[in-house]
């Protein structure tokens, strides 16, 4: 085999070292492609839009499957996610597909908030993930990833424009994930207004810069058919899992009164763009952008929150265990500066409380020595009532032993006569006659 050469470090600089003979690391990315088949792959995503716009069909088209789900309805109360976590297998490859569904999506009178859910659903993941990181003992080769890796945003085919929701929505999520943008039952309108449509979208997303994920063109492999197919965003596809007989061959297709529509004819739709594009080119690249990018900004934003930084107020660098030196010094000193606020809190409350107590002891004397007055007043007139009351029964005693004397004098008086007549009356007989 012939020699190859190789670039290697050597301090600042690098020089070429050619080799005599076989080594062997040329192997490498059959030993990367072996562990990587072994372990399998996961890819998520997120399908946002509107109820009825057909994004589980369009899913159970994608994947040529059915995935198991419950239809949604038009009577949430708000915007709930659902997700559910699928095994497939392709060849002697394993895929951990998780689907995650926006239910509810638009179907508000106030749609001012719809958004919310979905935003806070993928900083949760990207949060599980950084907590995943930063644990003492991580197990990432087994960790589940549920990073969104794609969110198709599925846009009605009304051919006018762009509604506010989806204008809110896409600007709000355009930082935090890969946004692929397309049309929905691209079968309800023309051909000319589905490309009037499709300029109409374009203008708009640039004119309120929403960023799109763009198919990359810098890997020679794959530059020109991701250049061509960047000129045909927003995809128009078509969704079914039905399958029509069409000439000698069975084929996905959409039947209706006036024809046929086939789902695979790229005459008639994207959706082979979109599969091409989302699946068989781009799925590692949309991948690796999650993470290099979405992630790597939520966790840069986060970390500086916390107080991590790179370097020092005069661009030097910083390592991880200055910067936590750093911040335990200054947790420590708003700990004492707490602390002491505290104190002087506590010392504070306690004067205001002692305070309060002696004014409400002070108030206590008062009152009481009121009521003891008032209690002594009471007591004088009691008593000199009582004093009084006692003259008139002394008074009264009095009279009455009075009177019965003045009655017994008087039934004397009266008795002696009497006898003094009986007498007389004995000693005279003629009185009686008389």
């Amino acid at each position: 085999m012939a020699a190859t050469d190789i670039a290697r470090q050597v301090g600042e600089g690098c020089r070429t070292v050619p080799l005599a003979g076989h080594v062997g690391f040329d192997s490498l990315p059959d030993q990367l492609v072996n562990k990587s088949v072994s372990q399998g792959f996961c890819f998520n995503i997120l399908c946002v839009g509107e109820t009825g716009l057909g994004k589980s069909t369009l899913m159970d088209t994608l994947f040529n499957t059915k995935f198991e789900g419950e239809p949604a309805t038009h009577t949430q109360p708000g915007v709930q996610l659902r997700s559910n976590t699928y095994d497939l297998q392709e060849s002697n490859v394993g895929l951990k597909l998780t689907i995650v569904s926006t239910v509810g999506f638009g179907d508000q009178i106030n749609k001012e908030d719809s958004y919310k859910p979905i935003v806070e659903f993928i900083d949760a993941q990207f949060e599980a993930y950084l907590q995943e990181e930063l644990k003492i003992r991580r197990v990432l080769h087994s960790y589940h990833d549920s990073r969104i890796h794609a969110c198709l945003y599925f846009i009605a085919p009304t051919g006018h424009s762009l509604k506010s929701l989806d204008l809110v929505t896409m600007k709000k999520l355009d930082s935090k994930v890969n946004i692929i943008p397309i049309i929905a039952k691209s079968d309800a309108i023309s051909k000319s207004e589905l490309t009037k449509f499709k300029i109409k979208i374009t203008s708009e997303l640039v004119s309120n810069g929403v960023q799109i994920y763009q198919f990359p063109t810098d890997d020679e492999s794959v530059a020109e058919i991701n250049g061509t197919m960047n000129a045909h965003l927003p995809f128009a596809v078509i969704g079914s899992t039905e399958e029509l007989k069409i000439g000698n061959k069975m084929m996905k297709a959409r039947q209706y009164p006036w024809g046929t529509v086939q789902v695979e004819n790229e005459a008639h739709c994207d959706f082979v763009k979109l599969r091409e594009m989302l699946i068989r080119v781009n799925m590692e690249d949309l991948r690796e952008q999650t993470h290099s990018r979405h992630y790597e900004l939520y966790r840069r934003c986060k970390l500086e929150e916390m107080g991590f930084k790179d370097t020092d107020p005069d661009s030097k660098p910083f390592s991880l265990q200055e910067t936590y030196e750093a911040k335990r010094n200054e947790f420590l000193g708003e700990l004492q500066k707490k602390e002491e606020e505290m104190r002087q809190m506590f010392v504070q409350r306690v004067k205001e409380k002692e305070a309060e107590l002696k004014e409400a002891e002070k108030e206590l004397h008062e009152k009481f020595d009121r009521l003891k007055k008032l209690h002594q007043d009471e007591k004088k007139k009691l008593e000199d009532k009582k004093k009084c009351l006692d003259d008139e029964v002394n008074a009264f005693k009095q009279r009455k032993t009075a009177a019965e004397l003045l009655q017994s004098q008087g039934s004397q008086a009266g008795g002696s006569q009497t006898l003094k007549r009986d007498k007389e009356k004995k000693n005279n007989p003629w009185l009686c006659t008389e």
